[in-house]
């Protein structure tokens, strides 16, 4: 899988108070009426458990730029998550998940489904608004590294 190139993207959502950012190359489109995403997360982190909770998730592209912000919601530098999120600037649309200001594109999503395979979860989520930031080098995760594109 080092070898499949993936576009890096952050799936995020807010429960209670509680704030969750995940780096994932697993997600795409589903369905474009209606429009639906799915995102896939390690169902053995325990963390992940908020995304089912909260019953909403964000997932947002990244540029080329927002490298640091990918490895820390990755888990590199172990920084707790108020530091992490303070490494992005965030906005609100109409589910409340926290979504990037400058991500390529960001979809606010309402969990529809989660379905178990194996190790992961897949999230599917019903596209409630969607947010267009500045137009930028994408990001891509190849070879165990990131990369402009």
């Amino acid at each position: 899988m080092a070898r499949y190139a993936g576009h890096v993207q952050l799936v995020t959502t807010e429960w209670e108070g509680v704030r969750r950012g995940v780096t994932v190359t697993a997600a795409c489109s589903v369905s474009d009426d209606p429009a639906t995403v799915l995102v896939c997360l390690n169902a053995e982190n325990s963390g992940n458990a908020i995304f089912e909770a909260s019953g909403r998730f964000a997932l947002n592209a990244l540029a080329a730029h927002h490298q640091p912000l990918a490895k820390a919601l990755a888990g590199f530098g172990q920084l707790p998550s108020d530091e992490r999120f303070a490494l992005g600037d965030w906005r609100r649309l109409e589910t409340g998940a926290p979504v990037l200001s400058d991500a390529l594109v960001a979809f606010d999503c309402r969990l529809i489904d989660v379905r178990r395979m194996s190790t992961h979860l897949v999230l599917f989520g019903r596209v409630a608004e969607m947010h267009f930031g500045p137009e930028n080098p994408a990001l891509i995760y190849l070879d165990r590294a990131f990369h402009p594109l």
